[in-house]
């Protein structure tokens, strides 16, 4: 599906902006390169925060008998409102663009019956899951068209903010692209006694950008990076959410293809991150920016009672290398007051310091690379090899700890890595400890050019064969992904 790759060069950014200047905290508004909704064209992409920001549709359990909650879900290709009376094709779990929230319980087994009514194969991944081989949702592990496949998710980890997506080989990138990205949220006793956000203050929120056609259809191109300028949250462009003057929790989730979001409120305010990829951090810790590359999560927490009811405040996507204007990913508009029982503790878990952590058996070294040539059928590497399905490039003794050091050894282009099967501690980056961010549980990390990240991960539940790769997709279709084999 995939026969062409381009070279990804310069980096990943944004346009357009919304800023909130002022004493009173009044929005000024630059939309950028967007083309105004009253501009010739039944597509065009409306101003910032013309439409409202939809909740995730919650999937629901067709069987709870014998402590298993079974779903059924149907690929399958549909059209929806993306762009303001503009039906746009997409590629859904169950007709949803985006996907669905699956909600979870650690311990409580989940299984998942997928019927592809594509006319292309499918693979169904649960990124950042610790699953057997058979249903990790491998490259080459497909669901024909016509067929079904059931996953059978444990939940045997603690609370997590994940995903599930597509990893067709070759077709993931078009595929995830097109829509077949969805959230699954565990939850675990810690995490339901502490008296966080939640109910209808605790919000998944799915972010991407996209590149819409005259005729408002998703343009798919490889490497596409620059074309893809509108922002989306939860499946609409730069939407406006209402809130009420107390807390939320904010579930975020980097859905993009290439994209790296630098989040931060335009006033500069406070944000408390709570989570990342592997769920709960030990302790929570304010920021003014939140960083995600593709496939990263994080969970945080905003404070609205310090601003008055009529406020409103955009959530800005920082401009990097090659940009001057911040982009608009949202708007929070607080309508409203509310009762709020909600607050953070100053510990959330407790996690090993990592210098208690188990005794590596074996140190590797992996390397991430990428032609940055020109030449037009880029190609993707691990430690100097393209991906092969039948090759094992790792061989890993069950119930041992492992320290790898990943570099990022291109001098233009980003790269981030995941591993499948594990939640891994990152220990240092550039040879120093890592910030409050990254100390917890990960499993996907960013390397921008050059850069070195040291990672210890511990192979105790499953035996099997698993992939890691690149994360910004177009990268891992290009061959930049390897097989370990854990026995």
């Amino acid at each position: 599906m995939v026969t062409r790759r381009r070279l990804l060069v310069g980096a990943l950014s944004t346009t357009g902006a919304g800023l909130i200047t002022g004493a009173g905290l009044l929005p000024v508004l630059q939309t950028g390169t967007a083309q105004a909704a009253d501009e010739e064209g039944p597509a065009a992409v409306p101003p910032p925060f013309a439409v409202k920001m939809p909740a995730l549709p919650v999937l629901t359990p067709y069987s709870t008998q014998g402590g298993v909650d079974a779903y059924r879900v149907t690929v399958k290709e549909v059209s929806r409102e993306i762009l303001p009376r503009v039906r746009t094709k997409v590629l859904t779990y169950d007709g949803h663009f985006p996907g669905p929230v699956l909600w979870a319980r650690s311990g409580r087994q989940v299984t998942v019956r997928h019927r592809n009514t594509l006319d292309m194969p499918i693979s169904v991944h649960l990124h950042g899951a610790n699953v057997t081989p058979e249903n990790d949702g491998g490259p080459m592990d497909t669901v024909a068209p016509g067929r079904t496949r059931t996953y059978t998710y444990p939940n045997q980890q603690p609370n997590a903010t994940l995903w599930f997506h597509d990893h067709a080989h070759h077709m993931e990138a078009e595929h995830v692209y097109r829509g077949l990205s969805a959230t699954y949220v565990l939850t675990d006793e810690t995490e339901r006694a502490l008296p966080l956000p939640s109910g209808q203050y605790d919000v998944p929120v799915a972010l991407r950008d996209a590149r819409f056609d005259e005729n408002g259809q998703l343009v798919y191109e490889m490497d596409d990076f620059r074309g893809r300028t509108t922002l989306l949250a939860n499946g609409r462009p730069s939407p406006y959410v209402e809130v009420a003057a107390r807390k939320y929790r904010f579930r975020l989730l980097n859905t993009s293809n290439l994209r790296f979001f630098k989040l931060r409120l335009a006033d500069g305010g406070p944000i408390v991150q709570i989570g990342s990829d592997g769920g709960l951090l030990q302790r929570p810790f304010t920021t003014d920016t939140v960083p995600l590359s593709p496939a990263e999560r994080a969970d945080v927490v905003i404070d609205f009672s310090r601003y008055p009811v009529g406020t409103k405040i955009v959530l800005q996507n920082m401009p990097g290398p090659g940009t001057t204007e911040p982009g608009n990913v949202l708007r929070f508009d607080v309508v409203r007051t509310a009762p709020d029982p909600s607050r953070i503790p100053d510990v959330l878990r407790t996690l090993p310091p990592v210098d208690a952590l188990p005794e590596p058996a074996v140190e590797r070294t992996i390397v991430l690379s990428m032609d940055e040539d020109g030449r037009t059928d880029a190609r993707g590497f691990m430690n100097g090899l393209q991906w092969d399905p039948d090759r094992i490039d790792q061989t890993i003794t069950f119930g041992t700890s492992e320290i790898w050091t990943v570099t990022n050894a291109n001098k233009r282009i980003p790269h981030n890595f995941h591993m499948h099967l594990v939640q891994f501690r990152v220990l240092e980056r550039g040879g120093v400890p890592v910030g409050p961010a990254e100390a917890g549980l990960k499993d996907t990390v960013q390397l921008f050019p050059g850069e070195t990240v040291k990672l210890h991960a511990t192979f105790d539940t499953h035996r099997g064969t698993y992939v890691y790769h690149c994360h910004l997709l177009d990268h891992s279709a290009m061959g930049m992904m390897a097989n370990f084999r854990v026995r």
